[in-house]
């Protein structure tokens, strides 16, 4: 069982919070250039100081559709996007937009009387729902071929979700008593911060303890953080397990009675209310962070842009996203001004597409950059099992059938080589269009605290992050152009990398395989491609002397 759990344990613990052990990057390594260490990052550290210092641009709203943001937090406080139409805490809607109280966005997951829901199901779970209510104890001879297709799709549906029940219930067991034993182990060595060598030294006549010891070195060794770290991490696995069987695939679980919509109603909006941080809001917050913390505030951490206010649009909860909320956050964010909006989820089904297809080609024809994470189930994402994507379902004779102002993110590990790429990130050469730093991301985190993450949910906002910095210097230039900036101005890496969900021993591919671009974003390689476009009046759009030329306050 202990060598089952710790091949698990390599899988999974990639989503959590772990700091890299001995070999551990600086955590701000996404933020440097190679030339000048080891690191793959991003250039920006580099961008402000030799060539945006002393320069200011236009300020450019982000929003982050994502589980909420901590709005209050010391890094992101001052960053904040503001309403200035709405009064605070009058209960109306003074700005006439459907929404009252919106003063930093717009919470989907709640109701009018400030009840917020943190849970629900899969899509799958509630296509499988809506099925049964059709074909539980059908007759199969007596359906038509259509319906006997569907038929089979429910069958289908239904021994996924048993599966998937049975691996969150052992995966709960599992890290349940590997996180009591490493509790047990913790206080029988009795010492404040416990080592390798603590680890490798234990002896005890009980063959639990002595195997977890071994265990837990082999993880510092391979994914590193400490033993605290570690030992934390099994605790919230086990619970992550457990909510899996208790929300995502139980019937019974409606959240939506909280809420107290027609999630059927696509048309339906106002429901909701103004908590933009809501109950759990450490992921969108950790987001929020790499694409704006304050900069230059002596704090924490620095974000990849400076003048940009994030908006909040809470919409993803533990659990799968409504298709209505994403459609209806997107339409929220174009309204009030968003330039660039991160999306940072996804899952693989979507009975809605065609109200978010409707809402992104809404932010097409309103010049607005969508930036979406590709997801961490290391597999190549198609435009039928990964959403939302940037394929339109109802494409017509004439109308478009991708979305241009559409930018599809893999993530990086800060390794080299043939683990350059996360081993989690999902790839397409078709689909994912470039890759940005998404492993030991150190960010925001809510209640003033900072920590580790990893997926291509950090990669996606650093990606937003240098958008929202083209937005701002070179404002002249369209959603279409910035997207065309960041895949011309790509680092291409010539290396033949690890695929992601490759079995041992199988051949590495070239990473330029992985993506249409081939490359990693770079902030300076991206001002050098702006700087030689033409922008929205057909000219040169290097930046307008009035900005460029400006010092700054």
């Amino acid at each position: 069982m202990i060598k089952k759990a710790f091949f698990i344990l390599s899988l999974t613990l990639f989503a959590g919070t772990f700091i890299f052990g001995q070999s551990a990057p600086p955590k701000d390594w996404f933020h440097l250039d190679k030339s000048d260490n080891k690191y793959q990052g991003i250039s920006s550290k580099k961008l402000y100081k030799d060539i945006i210092k002393g320069r200011v641009g236009q300020r450019v709203i982000v929003a982050v559709i994502d589980s909420g943001v901590d709005y209050e937090h010391e890094d992101l406080d001052d960053v904040m996007w503001v309403n200035e139409d709405e009064i605070p805490g009058n209960k109306k809607d003074d700005d006439n937009n459907g929404y009252i109280d919106d003063i930093h966005g717009w919470n989907y997951l709640g109701n009018a009387s400030g009840e917020n829901t943190a849970h629900a199901k899969t899509e799958l779970m509630r296509l499988y729902l809506k099925y049964s209510e059709k074909f539980k104890d059908v007759d199969e001879s007596k359906l038509s071929k259509t319906e006997k297709e569907q038929y089979q799709q429910y069958l289908s549906f239904g021994e996924t979700i048993e599966q998937k029940k049975a691996e969150a219930a052992e995966n709960a067991f599992l890290y349940k008593t590997i996180g009591r034993a490493a509790e047990r182990l913790g206080q029988t060595i009795g010492k404040e911060n416990i080592t390798e060598e603590d680890l490798k030294s234990f002896k005890s006549d009980n063959p639990l303890l002595s195997q977890v010891a071994l265990m837990l070195v082999d993880i510092m060794k391979d994914m590193g953080g400490s033993f605290e770290e570690i030992k934390d991490g099994l605790i919230e696995g086990a619970e992550s397990f457990e909510n899996t069987l208790a929300y995502y695939y139980n019937p019974e679980f409606n959240p939506r009675t909280v809420i107290g919509d027609d999630p059927e109603n696509y048309d339906q909006k106002g429901y909701g209310n103004g908590d933009v941080r809501g109950p759990k809001s450490d992921h969108g917050t950790h987001v929020a962070g790499i694409i704006a913390a304050e900069r230059d505030n002596g704090l924490g951490i620095e974000g990849v842009a400076n003048n940009v206010r994030i908006m909040s649009l809470r919409v993803v909860p533990d659990g799968d996203e409504r298709d209505k909320d994403v459609a209806l956050a997107i339409r929220y964010a174009v309204d009030n001004g968003a330039q660039v909006i991160n999306m940072s989820f996804g899952k693989d089904y979507s009975p809605g597409k065609l109200a978010v297809d409707e809402a992104v080609k809404y932010a097409l024809k309103n010049d607005v950059l969508l930036v979406h994470a590709s997801g961490n189930d290391n597999k190549e994402i198609y435009t039928d099992n990964n959403f939302p994507n940037d394929e339109f379902l109802k494409k017509g004779l004439f109308g478009p059938r991708y979305a241009d102002n559409w930018i599809e993110v893999g993530a990086i590990s800060w390794k080299s080589g043939e683990d350059l790429v996360a081993n989690f990130s999902n790839y397409s050469p078709e689909h994912v269009d470039i890759f940005a730093p998404g492993v030991a991301i150190y960010s925001a985190h809510p209640n003033n605290e900072y920590k580790n993450q990893q997926g291509t949910s950090m990669a996606g906002p650093v990606v937003a992050g240098v958008a929202a910095m083209i937005r701002s210097y070179y404002p002249d230039l369209t959603a279409k152009q910035v997207k065309e900036v960041l895949m011309q101005s790509a680092v291409v890496q010539n290396v033949l990398v690890k695929r992601p969900g490759a079995e041992e021993g199988e051949q590495l591919v070239p990473f330029r395989r992985l993506s249409v671009s081939g490359g990693v974003v770079n902030a300076i390689k991206a001002f050098e491609v702006a700087q030689s476009m033409k922008g929205k009046n057909k000219k040169k759009a290097n930046l307008r002397k009035e900005i460029w030329d400006t010092p700054k306050p």
